[in-house]
């Protein structure tokens, strides 16, 4: 019994995973851009949240719809004015670009609030569990993996129901054939981005409210982020979902078996999978 239970909070850990990911695996999918500030944008949310509690005294619960449409505009902006500049055929500059506003980013958060650790405020929600048989399930963990699940819907919702989502896939296919029907490439990938911002800010709540965070921890999202991508396939959003489960069930029996190997576990888990299946488990057709 002992091992459902490491399996199953494995898998509700994977929806974490996946909420870092998903974001990244939006843009890349619509605009073949790897975002290398993607983990420090989800901490700079964070930290937004952070400031909104401590000033406004809201819940984060309630912080976080404050902060999802500031990111959005943060995002389209970025993207509009930096980052749409960097996109062509060759790879580096979007990764050099992406690379030095990672450290910015972290330079800025380190100047604004210091190297101490922060932890966005709990609540009786945040300690609380239900028992489920004879296994107990944190409500945390719960509601993390069903947001995952939630935003992978709304995404696939997005991408293959809306007008928005044609042109995010007419664009993603040939942006040059996309601007000559009309769409303007370079605002439907600020719309990507400053949508995958949103993301980042659900992401960031979670990770507030379950660990402390502080300006140097981005990269190591970024990792997760992006392994879970690479497992479940580029651009394959329900494949995000798996990869983030896959690594954090890697991940909670390494921990079992011995603790010092929890990280490395998620990380030999992402190796095999590349072995087996280097393009993914999902990979899109055209990749």
């Amino acid at each position: 019994m002992i091992w459902v239970d490491t399996i199953i909070q494995g898998i509700l850990l994977g929806g974490l995973y996946a909420l870092f990911a998903a974001g990244l695996s939006l843009v890349f999918g619509i605009m073949r851009l790897v975002n290398l500030a993607h983990g420090d944008l989800i901490v700079m949310g964070a930290y937004l949240m952070l400031v909104l509690v401590t000033l406004l005294g809201l819940s984060p619960f309630l912080a976080v719809f404050i902060a999802m449409p500031l990111m959005f505009v943060l995002g389209w902006v970025l993207q509009k004015f930096l980052l749409n500049r960097t996109l062509g055929d060759d790879i580096l500059p979007p990764l050099l670009v992406t690379f030095g506003l990672s450290i910015a980013l972290q330079n800025a958060l380190l100047e604004g609030f210091s190297a101490d650790s922060q932890r966005l405020p709990t609540n009786a929600l945040t300690t609380a569990s239900v028992d489920v048989g004879p296994i107990t399930l944190g409500v945390m963990p719960l509601l993390t993996f069903a947001s995952a699940v939630l935003v992978i819907i709304g995404l696939n919702q997005l991408f293959y129901r809306t007008e928005l989502g044609r042109a995010f896939r007419a664009t993603s296919d040939d942006a040059t054939t996309a601007s000559l029907m009309g769409i303007k490439p370079a605002n439907i990938f600020a719309t990507a981005t400053g949508i995958a911002l949103v993301i980042v800010t659900i992401a960031a709540l979670y990770l507030g409210l379950r660990a402390n965070f502080d300006p140097n921890i981005g990269p190591a999202r970024l990792i997760y982020a992006f392994e879970a991508v690479i497992i479940g396939g580029l651009g394959s959003l329900w494949g995000t979902l798996l990869g983030g489960i896959i690594i954090g069930v890697a991940q909670t029996v390494g921990a079992a078996v011995n603790p010092e190997w929890q990280i490395l576990a998620g990380h030999v888990a992402f190796l095999v999978v590349l072995l087996v299946r280097p393009r993914g488990l999902f990979p899109r057709a055209n990749d």
